[in-house]
């Protein structure tokens, strides 16, 4: 079996859950020199991962830089990669794999993929039933080429948080006077960007909800640039409510987040990065969806205990009927206002009881 491996891919999410390949690569070929390429924003999610020998940090510049992109490829080819795994499957991707050397070239089937690669894998779609949701399904999918038993796949992805991260956190929530006794509920408040941030004053009853449980620890998820937005949610919030909150309680950076994120006990909130960071910790995560994210693509792991997600089409299915994907996202203000949180506060008071003992 070929002793090197390279995958690429891009944001945070896509990277964290595309680790699974490299996790079960390793278990299955140990010796094998198991190499990641990303962009700099999601190295954090590759950090202390034992099944990945080096990250390769994909440089910004090659996206504009003809020069910058072929030079980058020649320092792949002397590297000499006996397979690589390309998930991103961009123009860039495109080029660095097929100048790459490998003898096996792997991606997703596109009309035009057999140009660069030996292997063209079709997507599952919708029609797939899954357990473990269809981002995890193709992820693995990626690996049918390399004769790996399909019953000794792990299909969770894994952060690893250090002891002096953990140490460091400890020492954080002490600095907050959080009780050690508290349930810490971290809330993933606002999205990636507005068509995937579920609206303001929903978010604010969701909180509320929350709060109400006994004991709980309220910690706000949020970017530098959303804290106005994240202002805004903490002042609809009742006094009692805001006595539960820790507003500045931020980690500052990627992996301070991660490590604080270990600390808390579940998630709740929008879906994106936060809520897959969550469930690489093994953190039973409560998943609000945009109108226009496919469920079944995201919702992974879903069990209806520890990993349950909600979506408009769960309640209003006639919204949908014969609208295209471009369509819902164009008009997300107007699907987001039909999804009250008031269709699913049975369900976050569900989630919360089951995972909160």
């Amino acid at each position: 079996m070929a002793s090197e491996k390279i995958i690429k891919q891009k944001r945070v999410r896509d990277v964290l859950i595309s680790t699974i390949i490299c996790n079960n690569l390793k278990k299955k070929y140990p010796n094998a020199t198991i190499d990641f390429m990303c962009y700099t924003n999601s190295v954090d999610v590759l950090i202390g991962n034992p099944n990945i020998d080096n990250v390769i940090v994909l440089p910004h510049k090659i996206r504009k830089s003809y020069i910058s992109l072929f030079k980058f490829i020649f320092e792949i080819r002397a590297k000499k990669y006996n397979v690589v795994i390309d998930v991103y499957n961009k123009l860039e991707t495109n080029l660095i794999t097929l100048f790459s050397g490998a003898y096996t070239k792997i991606a997703y089937h596109k009309w035009y993929s057999s140009i660069f690669y030996t292997h063209n894998l079709k997507r599952f779609d919708n029609t797939k039933e899954t357990n473990y949701g269809l981002a995890i399904e193709n992820r693995l999918l990626l690996l049918e080429p390399l004769n790996l038993e399909k019953r000794t796949l792990n299909p969770f992805p894994k952060l690893f948080v250090s002891s002096k991260e953990n140490e460091d956190t400890v020492a954080l929530f002490e600095q907050y006077k959080i009780d050690r006794n508290a349930k810490v509920i971290m809330i993933s408040l606002l999205g990636s960007e507005q068509n995937k941030t579920y609206p303001l004053e929903y978010m604010a009853k969701v909180v509320e909800y929350v709060a109400t449980h006994e004991n709980v620890i309220i910690l706000f998820n949020y970017f530098e640039e959303q804290i106005e937005n994240a202002k805004e949610i903490y002042n609809l919030c009742s006094k009692v409510t805001q006595e539960k909150i820790k507003f500045d309680l931020l980690g500052n950076n990627l992996r301070s987040f991660i490590a604080i994120m270990n600390r808390c006990d579940v998630i709740v909130g929008n879906d994106g990065g936060a809520i897959n960071m969550a469930k690489a910790l093994n953190k039973p995560a409560f998943t609000i969806f945009s109108p226009f994210v496919e469920k079944k693509t995201w919702a992974t792991f879903e069990d209806g205990l520890k990993n349950i997600s909600v979506h408009l089409l769960d309640y209003k299915p006639e919204l949908f009927v014969s609208l295209h994907h471009d369509e819902i996202k164009k008009n997300y203000t107007s699907f987001y206002r039909e999804f009250s949180p008031d269709l699913f506060k049975d369900k976050i008071s569900f989630f919360l009881n089951k995972n909160l003992l």
